[in-house]
């Protein structure tokens, strides 16, 4: 079983690196979405290193366009919080689901029920391999048509539209709760029937299988490739980042990162504006010179 808690071994900074983990929003990518010609170049460097990049993300695969030209050598990136690993080498709409992590249905019927109950006025979308379906009170806070509306207990019944794909996550959105206390709610009302962390600055949770998040995939994938934990370099911003970082050999809060994942990083580099990841993989391409 591999295991993606970090245990106390060789200290990190003598091991060389052989794999870079990043999200992406308000990581690797700027603000505005792009990513900037030097953060081009120092993922291409580190490729040519023979350091494995990893995308490790939120995001949906169908969302993935931003950086499917940057993949290189494997071409796979970990989309949902960790709920699939993604092939991107067909490029934007033709991706591959090499591995998914499902929330079972039961179990994501069990979230909507105990968080309606513990925050009433929570709204939800349900998030599948290649559907997108939501509540009609959900919020367009995405840049997409749902594929249906109707209530989280219909979107989720066996006769329900897309039934027989995987659901990845359940998206929960509270109009008035603070972000934090949102999260720390949901995760005491839900308990172990599903893993509650978020990325939004808003209120919206995201939801997946016990024991899915980017840490426990990354980990897996290292897993397959022989490489442990302390050959692996994180970056990230947000609490859904906190796992990965806390796991990683080596792992760095971005300048613009939220204060638990700055506790949980042992470095912190400059925000993503000022391409703080770039700035990181040159300094340690620089160590093995």
């Amino acid at each position: 079983m591999t295991s993606a808690t970090r245990q106390p071994e060789t200290p990190a900074a003598t091991v060389p690196t052989r794999l870079i983990a990043t999200d992406l929003d308000g990581t690797l990518l700027r603000d505005d979405k792009s990513v900037s010609p030097r953060t081009i170049a120092a993922l291409a460097a580190a490729e040519e290193a023979g350091i494995e990049v990893f995308f490790v993300t939120g995001r949906p695969a169908r969302w993935m366009d931003v950086v499917s030209d940057h993949v290189h050598g494997h071409g796979l990136a970990i989309c949902g919080n960790g709920a699939a690993v993604v092939d991107l080498h067909g490029g934007p709409g033709a991706h591959r689901f090499v591995k998914v992590r499902e929330l079972a249905r039961k179990n994501a019927l069990d979230v909507v029920r105990l968080l309606r109950g513990a925050a009433p006025g929570t709204v939800y979308a349900v998030e599948q391999t290649y559907g997108f379906y939501q509540e009609p009170d959900y919020p367009k806070l995405h840049l997409e048509i749902p594929d249906s509306l109707a209530p989280a207990e219909d979107l989720l019944a066996p006769d329900a539209p897309g039934a027989d794909e995987p659901v990845l996550k359940i998206l929960a959105y509270h109009p008035t709760v603070d972000p934090d206390a949102f999260l720390t709610l949901a995760r005491l009302a839900i308990g172990e029937r599903a893993n509650v962390t978020r990325s939004s600055p808003s209120a919206l949770l995201e939801i997946s299988g016990p024991g899915v998040s980017k840490a426990s995939t990354l980990a897996l994938c290292c897993a397959e490739r022989d490489i442990s934990h302390e050959e692996v370099v994180a970056f990230g911003d947000m609490p859904n980042d906190v796992e990965m970082l806390t796991w990683a050999g080596r792992s760095y809060a971005m300048g613009n990162a939220h204060p638990d994942v700055i506790a949980a990083a042992s470095g912190r580099t400059v925000a993503n504006n000022e391409d703080g990841v770039a700035v990181v993989i040159e300094r340690l391409l620089a160590e093995r010179v």
